[in-house]
């Protein structure tokens, strides 16, 4: 374990993370970075405590900055002054993770040069339901979004290779979106990792977590809202634009259909507003030539497996009633709808080649 750090941040703690370092340092751990994210005068002697335990260093922020904020903190020190480490394990400070499961983490990342999620039993019946529904949610919308198969999207009890540690700090997000943001940025660059089932500790219902629901809910799904706004967007600006050109007959002059001119017109106007909105917006890429081409692609693919699919159903089946070849056709697409996701996140608006190899391992 002492070729491993153990970073932990922490806001408000007590004694449970005074618990959780004495069983580090009898884990074998002897480089524990603790952040202090603001918490404060009144839990000065919380960290002076941290302190005078063998291993541990006190890293400070003057005021809460978030959770993300305060691992990326961490890292940066650790890179600066851990040369000889192998990597990092992130674990919370509530006394939710285990010293025994952080060591296991910790060798199976030492063992695999892989990132290692520590992941909890959510058929467990001490797991509170809001936390055994918010990991079932987030399961479904990395499965459908990513075709991500993770068993605990929440966990914070992470471990990064050092080859993996500047990457994974340049992640988004300064608050609890940062581990989804690490998470999306491990699917886009293709990184492999391993899952290690690690103990389910919920402690008086886990009430003393800072997760602030509505609000840190729509940063953790900041993306997939994104995606999803900018979409509608265009759909809306698709049927405006079509409105408009053939209520006015702008292009009537020309020897083609008023009603083709106006919806292929329109469909340039909200691909290209979806392309600028996705580019900057949703995935953050740059807007080239290179994008641009690979958007397109991707749309003239959509379009023609759209079109193929529908027919093959609707005359495979016999489709006559044009209401169920309709259904047929909103079913397609909205299967198309996620595929494009994945492909948009991870080969459009890839900003760099991807780096490792596709895959997970399971530990039990």
């Amino acid at each position: 374990m002492h070729r491993v750090s153990v970073i932990i941040p922490a806001y408000r703690p007590d004694q449970k993370l005074i618990g959780t370092l004495e069983g580090l340092c009898q884990a074998g751990f002897t480089d524990i970075l603790v952040v202090d994210d603001g918490s404060g005068p009144e839990f000065a002697p919380i960290f002076e405590q941290v302190r005078t335990l063998p291993g541990c260093t006190v890293l400070e922020h003057p005021v809460n900055r978030g959770k993300g904020a305060a691992l990326k903190t961490a890292m940066a020190y650790f890179d600066r002054h851990c040369p000889e480490q192998a990597g990092v394990v992130t674990a919370d400070a509530d006394g939710q993770h285990l010293p025994r499961d952080i060591a296991a983490v910790a060798q199976a990342m030492l063992d695999s040069d892989q990132m290692v999620l520590g992941v909890r039993d959510f058929s467990d019946p001490s797991v509170p339901w809001k936390s055994r529904a918010g990991n079932r949610i987030t399961i479904a919308v990395f499965r459908l979004f990513l075709g991500m198969e993770i068993s605990d999207t929440q966990t914070g009890l992470r471990a990064i290779p050092r080859r993996y540690l500047a990457l994974m700090e340049g992640a988004k997000g300064d608050r609890y979106e940062y581990e989804t943001n690490m998470l999306f940025l491990m699917n886009r660059r293709r990184i492999p990792f391993t899952e290690v089932r690690i103990a389910s500790v919920y402690i008086e219902n886990n009430r003393s977590s800072h997760f602030r629901v509505v609000r840190d809910s729509v940063r953790i799904y900041g993306l997939i809202l994104k995606y999803l706004c900018s979409s509608l967007g265009a759909c809306v600006v698709d049927e405006v634009a079509f409105y408009l050109l053939k209520r006015f007959a702008v292009f009537a002059f020309l020897p083609i259909p008023v009603t083709f001119t106006a919806a292929f017109l329109a469909r340039v106007i909200s691909s290209l507003l979806n392309f600028l909105v996705n580019a900057r917006l949703v995935f953050e890429g740059q807007v080239n030539a290179r994008s641009l081409v690979r958007y397109y692609i991707l749309a003239v693919c959509q379009i023609a497996v759209s079109a193929c699919l529908v027919f093959l159903v609707e005359h495979g089946l016999s489709i006559a009633s044009p209401a169920l070849v309709t259904l047929v056709k909103i079913v397609v697409d909205t299967l198309l709808f996620f595929v494009s996701f994945r492909v948009q996140h991870r080969w459009v608006f890839r900003q760099s080649e991807d780096g490792g190899a596709p895959g997970k391992d399971k530990t039990a």
